[in-house]
């Protein structure tokens, strides 16, 4: 079973900026055949949406929470997708998650490939 792999988590002050990385576990794996998407769980709380990418890169979605700070991409030749992460609140701490799946949409439920996720802490 394939694996994504995120990277690029760590501690960062109220204000700062991160970016994440998600790549596959395999070579073979085409990242340009799915729909990618990050989602979060902070403590105590339920997994949620953060933002989805479609396989093309041409369209794009976002929870509202994030929308105009966080941006997601990809470069399938690369065989990888990020999210840029500006302006952090100490609301975005959390273990974020990378998915892929052939269902472009806000759903876990469409997504067929998870990553282990990466820890993302904004200190205030």
């Amino acid at each position: 079973q394939v694996q994504l792999v995120e990277s690029g988590g760590g501690l960062v002050q109220a204000g700062g900026s991160l970016r994440l990385s998600c790549a596959a576990s395999e070579r073979t794996f085409s990242f340009s055949n799915y729909a990618m998407a990050w989602f979060r769980q902070a403590p105590g709380k339920e997994r949620e949406f953060v933002a989805t990418i479609t396989w093309s890169g041409a369209g794009t979605r976002y929870a509202d929470s994030v929308k105009d700070r966080f941006t997601i991409s990809r470069d399938n030749a690369k065989n990888r997708m990020y999210l840029q992460m500006n302006r952090l609140k100490s609301e975005d701490t959390a273990v974020y998650y990378c998915a892929a799946g052939l269902n472009y949409g806000l759903r876990q439920s469409g997504y067929d490939f998870w990553g282990q996720g990466t820890q993302v802490t904004v200190s205030s």
